[in-house]
């Protein structure tokens, strides 16, 4: 069953020895000048402006209830909770070959490729494949996995975040990301796409937070690089997003470091945002993203996953 997550008077100053005239006695005028001196008496008689009435605070901020997680506490070489998630297999083929990136991975689901560690965390590990794996481009390469929550658990509106620590190497894309649940129906970039998290794998010290739809996609997204005040992607880190009608909010450790309005969408294309969304997780190597690895010396390389937490506004 899919799981689908909602969301949520003016005080007068007059100069020394100036006083006020008696309205008795005053010829009767017309009510357009009358009311061009009651107004030249308040002008001249205001000592000041008054000032406007100060800006309303902004909004709090939402509260957020979480409603679905995965802590990946299972025992040491146990796969992932097929309940929750699923596999995707492969090289793309026969759909999308090098899964649109020129990616050289081959997707597998043994506990070689992905696991729980025992230690409260999930395990992503790309290796150098064995021999006899075939690929678009030939022999393959790498191996390594990636999970995903389509047709298990979905969101409109709200939070997801992820606590991740990554490995370094030229070659290697890691990402924590989000496609929209109707892209069977639209295709992709209508459907939607929310990059929470990728790396270059030769840059340590950065990772960045995209949109995707249509008319900003591919090599033209709404994006923005985190660069990290010390350590960087191979320390763990809480890689979140939030969004609702209004904006999409990327966050690096509780710090906000992207926001994208919908207003400023609409110079671009759609704002397709109001819609569910699913999770991914996966370890890509090679491609158009990074570059390909210069050495094997990079491989085993893991990707490790302390836990994703989904969170509705109340």
């Amino acid at each position: 069953m899919v799981s689908t997550l909602h969301r949520r008077g003016m005080r007068s100053s007059l100069p020394s020895g100036v006083v006020r005239r008696a309205c008795s006695s005053v010829p009767a005028v017309s009510h357009h000048r009358v009311t061009a001196v009651a107004l030249c008496a308040v002008l001249a008689c205001a000592s000041g402006a008054v000032s406007p009435p100060p800006p309303l605070p902004p909004p709090p901020p939402p509260v957020w209830v979480q409603v679905w997680s995965d802590e990946f506490d299972g025992p040491a070489g146990s796969p992932v909770d097929t309940t929750r998630w699923n596999y995707d297999i492969g090289d793309g083929c026969p759909g999308v070959c090098g899964w649109g990136n020129n990616e050289k991975e081959y997707y597998r689901s043994d506990t070689a490729s992905i696991q729980q560690n025992g230690q409260g965390q999930l395990q992503i590990v790309a290796r150098v494949a064995p021999a006899g794996l075939s690929c678009y481009y030939g022999s393959c390469r790498y191996t390594s996995a990636k999970i995903t929550t389509r047709g298990k658990v979905s969101v409109n509106h709200g939070r997801v975040e992820a606590r991740i620590k990554l490995a370094a190497g030229q070659g290697l894309w890691p990402a924590f990301w989000m496609l929209g649940s109707n892209i069977g129906t639209v295709g992709w970039p209508t459907c939607g796409e929310l990059d929470i998290m990728e790396n270059h794998g030769s840059d340590v010290t950065s990772m960045s937070s995209a949109v995707h739809g249509p008319g900003y996609s591919g090599n033209t997204p709404l994006v923005h690089v985190n660069h990290f005040a010390s350590g960087g992607v191979t320390d763990f880190h809480v890689y979140a997003v939030e969004w609702d009608v209004e904006s999409i909010r990327f966050f690096v450790d509780s710090n906000q470091h992207y926001s994208v309005a919908r207003s400023s969408v609409g110079r671009y294309g759609d704002w397709v945002f109001d819609q569910y969304f699913y999770a991914i997780l996966n370890l890509a190597v090679g491609g158009h993203f990074d570059g390909d690895p210069q050495s094997d010396a990079i491989f085993p390389a893991t990707m490790l996953v302390d836990y994703v937490r989904v969170y509705t506004a109340q």
